[in-house]
């Protein structure tokens, strides 16, 4: 289990308006609710989760934090 490259994989997320406004969406997660938990095992998993369920969104995150998506998705198994 990689909670460090969980919780860039969230920061990234975050950072991406788009990204994020997307995944507070579809988590029901807030703002609030991340500033709390964001390096709980539940909200990481959920990150993973997010990304693996749109390749596009997997690559190009995995490509930001130069690591390779397959080692992304498997962040938290």
């Amino acid at each position: 289990m990689n909670q460090t490259l969980a919780l860039n994989a969230l920061a990234a997320i975050i950072a991406d308006e788009p990204l994020r406004d997307r995944f507070l969406t579809l988590t029901g997660y807030n703002a609030q609710t991340l500033r709390a938990r964001a390096g709980e095992p539940d909200v990481l998993h959920a990150v993973i989760d997010f990304l693996t369920a749109h390749e596009p969104d997997l690559v190009r995150i995995a490509t930001e934090l130069d690591v390779q998506p397959e080692t992304l998705a498997k962040a938290m198994a």
